[in-house]
């Protein structure tokens, strides 16, 4: 195994053959990542993957068809995948829980914040600690994570906090009668404000058919939804309408995504052209 993860870029760690699961840093993450991890049930046996990317790898002494070893390759890889899953739900609780003591400390946001100023919205209720916005992510009506937002717009969320699932709302859900899905919140914010109607915000396009799927279980069937997805046209296979036209198709819903008036500009979401040209209710 030792091979097998050098080759990956790791090296230095001390192998333990003790039937454990061990966790390291994946070398394409941040430091401090834990995403790697193994797990030897004997000195012929070891599984070892990366989390954040679901490869698997498993070196036998014994070879592969030593059904010995390969049952001991199979619980190995069981204990890791349940290691994973009670770390994962641990790590979401620590986030949620410092989620909602940083938001329940913040003030409300300024509307002269530099980002609220740059991308010509409201704060809709979000709030501030210094000079970071708050954004809040919400999952089964809890508050599980924040996006925090600095003044250059860079933006970050809860280390290890969940993001599946989880989503912003800019408006009311109640009494609607469409609802659209979107991804970033300045996206939200723009087009609610052009169009009257709540806006959810997925904050990336792998979430939103995650997040439109809980959305329609729980409004009610004669309530409409727009998937707004962005226009990534300067990236090959369009992500952003690719993953809206998906999310659309998963739920049912409708889908729109910006046009943009200026020939070669790197516009990609109804935020941008909004600050191109106004947005009309009928273009979204």
């Amino acid at each position: 195994m030792v091979e097998a993860l050098a080759a990956r870029g790791i090296t230095g760690l001390a192998i333990r053959a003790d039937g454990e699961v061990h966790r390291f840093d994946a070398p394409d993450k941040r430091r401090g990542n834990l995403s790697g991890w193994y797990v030897c049930p004997t000195p012929e046996v070891a599984v070892f993957g990366f989390w954040h990317t679901g490869e698997q790898q498993t070196v036998t002494l014994a070879g592969e068809h030593d059904p010995i070893a390969a049952e001991q390759a199979r619980q190995a890889a069981e204990r890791a995948r349940h290691e994973r899953d009670a770390q994962r739900q641990r790590d979401h609780a620590q986030a949620a829980k410092t989620a909602r003591r940083l938001w329940a400390a913040a003030q409300p946001a300024d509307h002269a914040h530099p980002y609220l100023q740059a991308k010509r919205t409201a704060p809709h209720g979000l709030r501030q600690q210094g000079d970071v916005l708050l954004v809040p992510l919400f999952c089964e009506g809890a508050l599980v994570n924040l996006q925090r937002i600095h003044p250059d717009g860079g933006k970050r969320f809860m280390p290890r906090g969940r993001l599946k699932g989880a989503a912003s709302l800019v408006g009311r859900l109640a009494g609607a009668g469409r609802v659209y899905l979107c991804e970033g919140w300045a996206t939200a914010a723009t087009l609610h404000e052009a169009t009257g109607h709540p806006v959810v915000a997925a904050m990336t396009a792998n979430n939103l058919a995650t997040v439109g799927r809980a959305l329609r279980q729980r409004l009610p069937a004669e309530v409409a939804i727009t998937v707004a997805a962005d226009n990534d046209h300067h990236t090959e296979g369009n992500p952003g309408i690719t993953a809206g036209r998906a999310a659309a198709q998963a739920i049912r819903a409708d889908l729109t995504w910006p046009r943009f008036p200026c020939p070669g500009c790197a516009c990609t979401d109804f935020n941008d052209l909004a600050r191109c040209q106004p947005i009309e209710e009928g273009a979204a």
